[in-house]
């Protein structure tokens, strides 16, 4: 799979790949600005602006837009990343032309009425307050919130209540025209598409965005380590146990990869085996992997009674430990099955190809192909995991709890049994 890309000469790229045996099209707009590039006093900021763009244009009122858009059958929508915002549809590929107006629309001509503002800031609030309400959701931000303390990738995408209320009409303008420039873009599409057409269409539609970026490049995270702990009165304790590990595409990235796969990444992994099968200590427990292209960070998480917390967290540690001396060549070729099945499979869908494309070009300047990323992963080694297992354990952990975790040992207990360092 080989897409086609072009450069305009705002420095606006679009790339498309063509598969033809579908009889639609998914395409979007992305842009190299997130939750990361806002001020600490304006958190929220990025997902708000995502919000309020699809409020009302120039042209289209926030219902013409909805109603023009399911008018042809076809679903837009959009989402704010720590890194990039998306604004996508997926329509019979005969309407794309339709699509791109809209879209370009939202990102030219939005006008950010004061009225909508105060509705809208009110449905985000209902949102955050819908994830306050989810424990597995809380304890997530916790846990990003220690490992980059003080931080913009350590604050919460939806941002916080008190920092919404300080949102107003010219920072939206001001995000918006500072961070939304061509060069940082991306138009991507997948399906029944002709990357010239598509071409065409960007140059014709998108030439109003600015063609420099003026908003400051975030600095580089630096991680923490250090715990969190929120007690509540639930049925269950939700914790996690996070590890420094590599960036997206440096050393170490498809060993770790592959790590989690074996640690935590199904049902046939190490810790859903012992935890849940053989000791039924928990309803859910998994690892995962979250890489930036600038940070990387391995976690476990697993939600259990709060009695049960602490032996958990023990078969958690020791599970981790054993990866660093004993790897089985049946584990690794079952977590390459599991990871290039993932892959493979994703590929069949042109609303992942799109994301995949908008991705790879805005965080790695190309596109990192199902070859090249399948070629690194069957080359990874018993050997290469246990490495892997073993630089997790090198940097402070941490740790994040939602729940009751009375019985739980310190922090500083915590760290020895993973076997890593104590914060100062």
């Amino acid at each position: 799979m080989t897409p086609d890309v072009t450069t305009l000469p705002s420095g606006l790229r679009v790339a498309s790949v063509t598969m033809p045996h579908l009889h639609s099209v998914a395409f979007g707009v992305s842009v190299a600005a997130g939750a990361v590039n806002e001020p600490a006093e304006l958190n929220g900021l990025a997902h708000l602006l995502e919000h309020m763009a699809f409020k009302g244009t120039e042209r289209r009122s926030a219902r013409a837009i909805a109603e023009e858009v399911e008018a042809v059958g076809a679903d837009i929508n959009a989402f704010t990343g720590r890194m990039m915002t998306s604004y996508h549809m997926r329509a019979l590929s005969e309407h794309l032309p339709l699509g791109f107006d809209v879209i370009s629309d939202l990102l030219c001509n939005s006008l950010f009425d004061t009225n909508e503002l105060e509705r809208e800031r009110g449905v985000v609030l209902q949102e955050i307050g819908a994830a306050e309400d989810t424990p597995d959701d809380v304890v997530f931000d916790l846990l990003q919130e220690t490992a980059y303390p003080r931080q913009s990738l350590g604050r919460p995408i939806l941002g916080r209540a008190d920092c919404l209320a300080r949102v107003g009409r010219d920072h939206l303008k001001g995000f918006m025209s500072d961070l939304y420039d061509a060069p940082h873009m991306i138009v991507t599409a997948a399906g029944d598409v002709d990357h010239q057409r598509l071409v065409d269409l960007a140059g014709k539609h998108l030439d109003k965005l600015p063609k420099a970026r003026i908003g400051e490049t975030p600095e580089p995270p630096r991680y923490g380590g250090g715990e969190a702990r929120a007690p509540r009165d639930l049925e269950q304790a939700h914790l996690t146990f996070a590890f420094k590990a590599p960036a997206a595409m440096t050393a170490g990235y498809y060993e770790t990869w592959i790590l989690s796969e074996i640690l935590g990444g199904g049902m046939s992994s190490r810790l859903f085996q012992d935890i849940r099968e053989e000791r039924g200590l928990v309803y859910s427990i998994y690892s995962s992997y979250r890489a930036y292209p600038t940070a990387g960070l391995f976690l476990i998480y697993a939600g259990t009674a709060g009695g049960d917390a602490q032996e958990v967290a023990a078969r958690s540690a020791a599970a981790l430990h054993d990866l660093t001396t004993h790897v089985t060549e049946a584990e690794i070729a079952r977590a390459k099955a599991q990871v290039k099945a993932a892959i493979l499979m994703g590929l069949e869908s042109p609303t992942n190809v799109a994301d995949a494309l908008a991705t790879d070009f805005l965080h790695y300047g190309r596109w990192v192909t199902p070859e090249e990323v399948i070629g690194r992963i069957d080359a990874i080694t018993a050997e290469d995991v246990k490495g892997a297992a073993g630089a997790l354990l090198t940097a402070p952990m941490t740790f994040a709890s939602v729940g009751p975790t009375g019985t739980l040992e310190t922090y500083d207990a915590l760290a020895a049994m993973f076997g890593t360092p104590k914060t100062f």
